[in-house]
């Protein structure tokens, strides 16, 4: 029996006696804080208190006894219903229900809980004998898609260099829409992956060497294992975020933010909506009667009015095209925006950015496993940076040094490419700009940053 049952009869003198004859709930149950639990400690007191009452004061209740033991088992079952009942309260309200109960709130709300996007890998071959003369090296960088026959889309979520001392690299993939449809068995008819996005080679490569080659008979695509994870939904944690910032309303700036976000190959949205509502801004305010217009001025009614919607988007999304992102968002938006008020869709200027830092560790750790755990935690807190905000200095020094068995970082600079990634040509040396020692990458509001997973200038030292 545990320690919450040890109660002894003084202790049962402390339940005062008109609680022996009421329910003894006032500071139980629903009160202005939530909901609480009648302890198992106060209903065994309340029972033996009220085993007294009814029996007398000389009525046997030391820990042996069998009524003392009868009125354990009845108070702890007692115990489970205040759970039970303390357990469909939370699960009434979004910010404390989970599982099922969490599914069931966000389906009221037209928000069913999305899935997960299924996860492989595939094994890339390179025909060092169709490479140009003057390359020796490939590099396939993170988010280059893949298609199967039955036109499932695919991307590669890490780099890889191909060449002819390395031409075979195994690589991990993931599916570019969430569901269990995708996830995709080589063995079955049209589920293969097989060829890459004719979209993407051709954006991707500058040298019109390689954009002139077919893709297949460079690099080759061997498929044999299926792709998992399809069928699992998002976690409580991020669901409850999505439930709790989605909009309850309609014709709104958040509504058509919030139906960008959750489109695949959206990374950030932002709406921007300078002419609506309050804006102290406009150089008329406070020069004109309210009764006649509404907190701005009048505009033009032969102009039509836009407002700006920013996206930024995943390495692996294309933005032009039959099944590009722009034409998803512009399908997304078309019964959400106001009549006669159109979006102007922008894309985010990518900024790519790097590091170069020496790292010190206390043992001998594999330093290409070490070098991928540091670049995926300075990838995790880039990523979560918004349009505009500076990558830090001191939250990548932070993160580099939270991997166990790093001791020291030193020398750490952070780089700024000229170009995004997908526009680099490969037939020529790209330098990044360094920027001073504890300097920060400064960005522009309709700039977001995209990390470059290079580890060539993460250097190991014992």
């Amino acid at each position: 029996m545990s320690d919450g049952t040890q109660i002894n009869v003084a202790d049962v003198l402390a339940v005062d006696a008109e609680v022996t004859r009421s329910t003894g709930s006032a500071q139980f149950g629903i009160t202005q804080t939530g909901f609480t639990a009648k302890p198992f400690a106060r209903l065994l007191a309340e029972k033996l208190a009220l085993a007294q009452s009814l029996f007398g004061d000389d009525l046997d209740l030391t820990s042996g006894s069998a009524i003392r033991k009868l009125l354990e088992v009845s108070a702890l079952e007692d115990a489970r219903t205040w759970a039970a009942l303390s357990s469909m309260y939370d699960n009434s309200f979004i910010g404390t229900a989970t599982g099922e109960a969490l599914s069931r709130l966000g389906e009221e709300l037209g928000i069913p809980r999305p899935h997960q996007p299924a996860q492989g890998t595939v094994t890339l071959t390179l025909n060092t004998a169709n490479l140009p003369a003057d390359q020796t090296t490939l590099t396939v960088l993170r988010g280059a898609r893949l298609l199967t026959d039955g036109e499932h889309h695919i991307f590669t979520t890490e780099t890889v260099d191909l060449s002819a001392s390395s031409s075979e690299r195994q690589v991990a993939v993931e599916a570019f829409y969430p569901g269990s449809e995708h996830n995709l068995n080589p063995d079955v008819e049209g589920q293969k992956i097989n060829r890459w996005h004719p979209d993407w080679w051709k954006a991707y490569w500058q040298s019109q060497v390689i954009k002139q080659l077919e893709p297949k008979s460079l690099i080759d695509i061997q498929h044999t294992a299926a792709l998992t994870g399809g069928d699992l939904q998002w976690p409580d944690t991020r669901y409850r975020e999505l439930l709790v910032r989605a909009p309850r309303s309609l014709w709104t700036a958040d509504a058509i933010e919030f139906a960008v976000s959750l489109i695949p190959g959206v990374r950030q949205v932002q709406v921007r909506d300078p002419w609506g509502g309050l804006d102290l801004s406009v150089s008329t305010f406070g020069e004109f009667n309210f009764l006649e217009r509404v907190f701005t001025s009048e505009r033009d009614l032969s102009s039509p009015y836009y407002f700006t919607v920013l996206v930024a988007k995943e390495l692996s999304a294309i933005w032009e095209g039959t099944n590009g992102l722009k034409r998803d968002i512009t399908s997304a938006i078309e019964d959400l925006r106001p009549i006669s008020i159109f979006p102007k869709i922008q894309q985010a200027e990518d900024v790519s950015v790097g590091l170069t830092a020496e790292v010190w560790i206390s043992d001998s750790q594999t330093a290409r496993d070490l070098k991928a755990r540091l670049l995926r935690r300075v990838q995790r807190y880039v990523d979560s940076l918004q349009f505009g905000q500076p990558v830090r200095w001191s939250e990548v020094m932070w993160s580099l040094m939270n991997e166990p068995g790093v001791v020291d970082v030193q020398n750490l600079r952070l780089l700024r490419y000229p170009p995004t990634p997908t526009a680099l040509d490969f037939t020529a040396a790209v330098s990044p700009k360094p920027e001073p020692k504890g300097d920060n990458i400064v960005l522009r509001p309709d700039q977001v940053p995209v990390f470059v997973d290079d580890d060539s200038d993460l250097f190991i030292r014992t």
